[in-house]
C-alpha cells in the first residue's frame, strides 16, 4: 500500500503495534530488515517512509509491500530531514489505530530481534515511552571509533545536564511510544529536524508526565552505506538543547507574581 493509500480503510486497519522505518538510500538493506521486523513481531505493520531515494528504495518498498500486506509504504517528495520523516510516519501510524509506534533505523544498527523487549513495559502498562539504551546498565556500542563514541556520549551528557532529564540515551533512534503519549504531543512544535530530534521528542514527552524507561540494547554500525552524520546534524543539536531550556527558563518567567 503506497503513497495516498499508505492509511488503509477503517476495515482493513489492524490496531496494534506499528513499526516505522524511514529510508534514504537503504535497497540494501530494506528486504531484509524488513523481513526481519516482521518475524520479530509477527502481528504488527511496517510503515517505510521513504524520502524519493535516488537508489529506487522507495520502488523497492512498493514491491514488499504488494506482496505482503503488513507492509505501508508513505512516499515523501523529497529528503527534509530524519525527523520530518518520523513525524510524517508517526501521523500514518496513529491515523491506522496503532496502539504503540515504534521507531527504528534502516541500516541494522538497531537489532528487531530486540523489539518484543522494547514492547514489553508499554504492553504491561510499565510506561509510555521506552528507549533502546546504548548506556544503560547492560547497554554498548560497537564499531564505532573513539571520536563517534565520544560525541554520542556527550550529546547526551548535554542533553541530560541542561534540560534535566533522566534516561542516559537522549540521541538513539530505537524507541517505542505509546500511542496515546505520542498523539499528545504537538507535532507541529517541534523544531528539531536532524538528529537532535531524538532529543526533544523525548523532552516534550517527559515534560508531558509520560513514564520513561530505558532497555539495553547493543548498537552495531550500519551494515553497509554511509553515516549521514554531519558538522551540521551536530551543530543543529547543539542550538535544539539550548533552544528547548531556554524556552522552558521564558515559560517560568512569564509564570512568576509581578
Amino acid at each position: 500500500m503506497t503513497d495516498q493509500e499508505a492509511v488503509p480503510p477503517a476495515d482493513e486497519r489492524r490496531a496494534g503495534t506499528w513499526v516505522v522505518l524511514p529510508t534514504y538510500d537503504e535497497a540494501e538493506n530494506l528486504p531484509g530488515i524488513a523481513g526481519a521486523i516482521l518475524d520479530a513481531v509477527p502481528k504488527a505493520m511496517l510503515l517505510v517512509v521513504d524520502d524519493n531515494s535516488p537508489d529506487g528504495t522507495g520502488r523497492l518498498a512498493d514491491e514488499l509491500a504488494a506482496a505482503n500486506d503488513r507492509i505501508h509504504v508513505h512516499h515523501r517528495p523529497a529528503k527534509e530531514g530524519l525527523g520530518r520523516a518520523y513525524l510524517d510516519g508517526f501521523r500514518v501510524a496513529l491515523a491506522g489505530g496503532a496502539t504503540a509506534v515504534v521507531q527504528m533505523d534502516a541500516d541494522w544498527s538497531h537489532d528487531p530481534a530486540v523489539l518484543p523487549a522494547l514492547l514489553a513495559p508499554i504492553a504491561d502498562g510499565r510506561a509510555d515511552l521506552v528507549i533502546g539504551s546504548r548506556y544503560t546498565r547492560g547497554g554498548r556500542v560497537e564499531d564505532w571509533g573513539l571520536a563517534r563514541r565520544l560525541i554520542s556520549r556527550m550529546g547526551s551528557l548535554f542533553a541530560r545536564t541542561v534540560l534535566l532529564l533522566g534516561p542516559h540515551d537522549l540521541t538513539g533512534g530505537f524507541k517505542a511510544w505509546r500511542a496515546e503519549t505520542l498523539a499528545a504531543i504537538p507535532f507541529d512544535g517541534v523544531h528539531a529536524g536532524g538528529y537532535v530530534f531524538q532529543i526533544e521528542m523525548t523532552h516534550r514527552a517527559t515534560r508531558s508526565g509520560a513514564r520513561v524507561t530505558e532497555v539495553p540494547i547493543t548498537f552495531r554500525d550500519r551494515r553497509v552505506g554511509r553515516s549521514k552524520m554531519s558538522r551540521r546534524i551536530i551543530a543543529e543539536a547543539l542550538l535544539v538543547v539550548l533552544r528547548l531550556r531556554w524556552e522552558e527558563i521564558r515559560a517560568r518567567l512569564r509564570r512568576r507574581p509581578a
